[in-house]
């Protein structure tokens, strides 16, 4: 990466984080007009959750000094915040919990930082508090965030989807595969048919999401009366392994089932190893390949079918 490109990156980062700071009123000398400062909250909070706090705890996973955090400790001691009990293992060690005048002073922040995260989403509508969770998770995934996973859901198609569809599979195999252009139009053309001809007892689309974010995709859609063709299955990098393009390829054929077909067909290439790994393991069995060169590739393209 260029070193000019690498410091617009970092302009850009410390750009938004004084944007949000602001936004968040972190900068004013009480947060959430209280005489607590950021950091005296944020123990707070963690005093609020945890069980058996202990001082050396805090000061490793907040990253806090030893000694920033002793005179935190000190203040809300001599306000009656805070107790100690004395570790029945360790006798260097106490162990931290509010008071009842702690837990009100937590509670009357708690309920104020809800309020005021209410009003900050609360214009933006349905649509732009999904994406605003989404970018948020995003930020976290990609610093290295440790918690776990939020659960995942899949939902049929609404507006916007299709659009995002052609765009993540022209990205993905461009960026995984080297595909040019093309398969992102081909891609284009399957999307703008499946609404203009879309059958809904008789084909579907599914969307994988969590916490407002597009995961994963696939379709199937009617070939013949008795005929049902899955299409476009994909899983975004960072999402793989848990077990979604399995459960997608599951409900293609549920519902291939329910809605009366005698057999599923599909079309991929040979080197897509995760997916013909997920077919097999649903019951397609391949039928014929044959070599063609598309999307700027030679490949080898499969023909798989499952009867049902």
């Amino acid at each position: 990466m260029a070193e000019s490109e690498l410091q617009a990156r970092v302009d850009a980062i410390r750009a938004f984080n004084r944007f949000y700071t602001q936004k968040i009123g972190v900068l004013q000398e009480g947060l959430l007009a209280s005489p607590f400062s950021l950091t005296e909250a944020r123990v707070l909070y963690e005093l609020a959750q945890r069980e058996n706090a202990t001082a050396s705890g805090l000061c490793r996973d907040l990253g806090l000094d030893a000694g920033y955090l002793s005179r935190i400790l000190r203040r809300f001691d001599k306000e009656g915040l805070v107790a100690r009990e004395p570790s029945a293992t360790d006798g260097r060690q106490s162990h931290l919990s509010l008071t009842e005048a702690g837990r009100a002073a937590f509670g009357g922040l708690n309920r104020r930082s809800r309020e005021e995260v209410a009003a900050l989403l609360q214009p933006l509508g349905p649509s732009g508090q999904a994406r605003l969770v989404a970018a948020m998770g995003a930020i976290e995934r990609l610093l290295g965030a440790e918690r776990d996973a939020a659960p995942w859901a899949l939902r049929q198609h609404r507006p916007g989807d299709m659009g995002w569809v052609v765009s993540r599979h022209g990205a993905v195999y461009a960026e995984e595969f080297g595909w040019d252009d093309s398969f992102e139009a081909l891609v284009a053309e399957i999307t703008a048919r499946f609404i203009r001809r879309y059958e809904p007892a008789a084909e579907r689309c599914w969307i994988a999401e969590r916490d407002g974010e597009r995961l994963g995709s696939v379709f199937l859609v009617k070939q013949s009366p008795r005929i049902a063709k899955l299409r476009l299955l994909l899983v975004e990098r960072e999402a793989r392994g848990l077990g979604i393009g399995a459960a997608l390829v599951d409900e293609c054929i549920a519902f291939a089932r329910a809605a009366g077909y005698r057999k599923i067909t599909l079309w991929t290439q040979s080197m897509l190893l995760p997916a013909r790994r997920i077919y097999e393991t649903a019951g397609f069995r391949r039928v014929r390949e044959e070599p063609h060169h598309s999307f700027g590739r030679d490949l080898v393209g499969e023909y798989w079918e499952m009867r049902l």
